[in-house]
């Protein structure tokens, strides 16, 4: 039996280095800076009463904005006892506004829900109750 490199192994051999000098040829791309916001709810906080059906603004702090935001689109979802459900409150608004308006959606009463604000990042209220 012979020890010698068959032309199939050249060939791998050779693909490989081809392709590791075209990746190290490359340029490299520098990323743009961005930060991540992640601005504190401010309503609806803890002894909040929200009703079915009526409208309220939820606001949130935006005293303190980073130069580079990630992502300016936001989007409001509720969550019940810590656990996200798939009702979407508010969406495609501009996170630097500090406030939108959103309608209470029909759902179980209680005393645990609070609404996550994402932009960039998700942040979410105090708990507040929901009645009828």
């Amino acid at each position: 039996m012979s020890s010698r490199p068959t032309p199939v192994l050249f060939f791998v051999l050779a693909f490989f280095g081809v392709l590791f000098q075209i990746a190290a040829a490359a340029p490299a791309v520098a990323l743009e800076r961005r930060d991540v916001y992640s601005p504190p709810v401010l309503y609806p906080h803890t002894g909040t009463v929200w009703y079915k059906g009526q409208t309220h603004n939820v606001t949130w702090d935006v005293s303190s904005p980073p130069v580079n935001i990630t992502d300016k689109t936001g989007l409001i979802t509720l969550r019940k006892s810590g656990i996200p459900t798939p009702l979407i409150l508010a969406d495609g608004f501009d996170i630097l506004l500090g406030r939108v308006e959103v309608k209470v959606p029909w759902v179980i009463e209680g005393s645990d829900y609070s609404v996550v604000l994402f932009g960039d990042s998700g942040n979410w209220s105090e708990d507040f109750t929901i009645e009828q």
